[in-house]
């Protein structure tokens, strides 16, 4: 029996196939430029198979992704997929963990557009293009927000009015939630105990989450994904009076400004070169000395600047740590990055083992890079957020 994850964004769904048994991924791809020209990608056995294809609507791209399946013989029919996991970014209060979608879950999750307009709507067509395709197949909803539930109040709620709160629900919710919890669970067996650990997820978008006992204390993000980490596109933490002083300023009005702080600030707009780590990297660590240069090198001290403040503030938040963890893209693949997040933390009992970090580090591995003496252990651990997706869809549909 199998189980498809399904990650719908506005444009792309992102997917893969698992065996329920064995929970070995047979197949995983995308598809993307939905609604515009329409791709295929998909990696089966090793091999990456690219086709273009139109795709005006999520119901044509979920028909071009199951039809893929029958006809590249991953699965006979589609009677073998018995459920479909979905990614949802938002819960809300509602949902704190994972759940069978009804009609009446459905019309839930919509109803909390407001609090993720970018990206509930996309969830709720991948819903329907699934059911509409795959009408036995159980579906199930596993949210981002979920495992930060367990903050108390005065962690989630912010310093205004109730009215605030009570009404329009803002207050902090937290995402990454899946990879959060994949992390700490790796770090608890690791460790052997579920200990107080603090997860940096570090990516295009990245938060920083401290976990006491396996259940969230705090996380960086806020009651949307703007708040915490300097992030790509993102300003992260930010003084409120900023939106009205840009508004003066440049004419645009309040969503404009919020646009720019998504998708025009974070490490394209300070460094001026690229949202990509990477790129902004290989500028900083340059010999070049010119705007250009000292630009990306600000962008950089920034962002690790932002991480480390977290990382003190969590370990005082839990009252000490056992171990922290770097995952995501540029958490696992940044060696420089968490070098310089790391130094200087030494006195709090944290010590980075260099070799370790630059030359025991492998893409796709999970090693342990501070030095044996270490005071409080820390890891390079590669996340899964579709596993945790597949594992409470199977969980909830008894397979």
């Amino acid at each position: 029996m199998k189980i498809l994850v399904i990650n719908a964004g506005s444009s792309t769904i992102k997917y893969q196939l698992f065996d329920a048994k064995t929970e070995e991924v047979l197949v995983k791809g995308v598809a993307e430029r939905i609604g515009i020209d329409g791709r295929h990608v998909q990696k089966l056995n090793g091999k990456t198979n690219k086709v273009d294809i139109l795709m005006p609507t999520h119901v044509e791209a979920i028909k071009v992704v199951l039809g893929s399946l029958v006809e590249d013989k991953v699965v006979k029919s589609l009677s073998e997929i018995k459920a479909v996991g979905h990614r949802i970014v938002h819960g809300g209060e509602k949902f704190t963990e994972s759940v069978v979608i009804t009609d009446e879950v459905e019309k839930e999750i919509e109803a909390l557009t407001p609090l993720a307009p970018l990206h509930q709507p996309a969830h709720i067509l991948g819903i329907r293009a699934c059911k509409k395709q795959m009408p036995k197949a159980v579906q199930v909803a596993v949210f981002d927000t979920a495992f930060h539930s367990t903050m108390k109040d005065f962690a989630y709620r912010y310093a205004i009015p109730k009215e605030a709160y009570k009404k329009w629900g803002i207050r902090k919710y937290g995402f990454h939630g899946s990879s959060h919890r994949y992390v700490a669970s790796r770090l608890a067996s690791i460790m052997g105990k579920e200990g107080k650990f603090i997860v940096c997820h570090i990516g295009n978008g990245a938060s920083v989450s401290a976990i006491d006992g396996g259940k969230c204390v705090d996380t960086s993000m806020g009651y949307t994904p703007l708040e915490g980490l300097v992030m790509g596109t993102r300003s992260g933490d930010i003084d409120a009076s900023v939106v009205e002083r840009l508004v003066k300023e440049t004419g645009m009005n309040v969503s404009e400004v919020i646009t720019y702080l998504n998708k025009k600030s974070g490490l394209l707009g300070v460094s001026g070169v690229s949202e990509d780590m990477r790129d902004v990297e290989e500028i900083a660590y340059s010999k070049q000395r010119n705007t250009k240069a000292n630009d990306a090198r600000l962008a950089l001290n920034m962002s690790t600047y932002r991480v480390k403040k977290y990382i003190g503030s969590y370990i005082a938040a839990l009252g000490g740590v056992d171990a922290i963890a770097f995952t995501a893209g540029v958490g696992e693949n940044g060696c420089e990055y968490r070098e310089s997040v790391l130094s200087g933390l030494e006195a709090l009992g944290i010590c980075l083992d260099k070799d370790r970090n630059l030359k025991d580090f492998a893409r796709g591995k999970e090693v342990m890079i501070s030095t044996d003496d270490s005071r409080v252990k820390v890891y390079v651990i590669p996340t899964n957020e579709e596993l945790v997706i597949m594992q409470d869809t199977k969980k909830l549909v008894k397979i």
